[in-house]
């Protein structure tokens, strides 16, 4: 695909995952947040996170599926919006929830699971959100830099728990994140096991 219809591409990658916080704070700026502010914020950025999350983790089987090979450019940059609005649903809870009480943070998340949960998935994000640069992928090395990657499916899954631990009634939509992650998971798994079954004869062909 040619460079300015990548470039266009990404200014449009920008501007919808943009959409979601300016609609927040669009809202803010109307009083039109609703009765419950506070709830209507977390809810919104923490729901934004996973769906980023589990869109970054898509990208590589649509990639390999569809072969159309430029969708791995994208996979960098949905991934650092994902740690954006996770950043900004965790500040939600320290900042406004919290007041920035270490104490009353710390209690939180040993007797809350979800908030332990929640905590594990920002914390498992940052490095990658860290090491997200070329300089990192140099300095680090390609592989140290894929395996330390991995991490994400571990956010992902945590978020995942998070989410669905936090819901008290109806679970539709944790469900439905579940059964996508699941899915990307099992793609995952599959595609190593197929990967190392093909990779020996291929190697034995070149050899010889």
């Amino acid at each position: 695909m040619p460079r300015r219809w990548i470039i266009l591409l990404k200014i449009v990658v920008w501007a919808l995952c943009l959409s979601p916080v300016s609609l927040l704070a669009w809202k803010a700026t109307h009083d039109l947040l609703g009765a419950n502010p506070l709830s209507e914020i977390t809810l919104t950025t923490g729901h934004w996170t996973l769906y980023l999350l589990l869109t970054t983790l898509a990208i590589s089987p649509l990639r390999k599926i569809t072969r159309v090979n430029w969708l791995i450019r994208f996979r960098r940059l949905v991934g650092l919006f994902a740690f954006f609005y996770g950043c900004l649903h965790l500040m939600t809870y320290l900042w406004f929830d919290k007041a920035f009480d270490l104490h009353e943070i710390v209690k939180d998340i040993y007797k809350r699971p979800f908030i332990t949960a929640g905590m594990t998935a920002w914390i498992l994000m940052l490095p990658l959100a860290l090491t997200s640069t070329g300089a990192s992928i140099r300095w680090l090395g390609g592989k140290r830099w894929q395996k330390l990657h991995r991490l994400v499916y571990f956010s992902a899954i945590a978020g995942v728990v998070h989410f669905w631990w936090l819901v008290k009634r109806d679970l539709t939509r944790p469900q439905i994140m579940a059964a996508i992650l699941i899915v990307l998971l099992a793609f995952r798994i599959i595609d190593r096991f197929l990967a190392t079954r093909v990779s020996p004869p291929v190697r034995a062909v070149q050899q010889n």
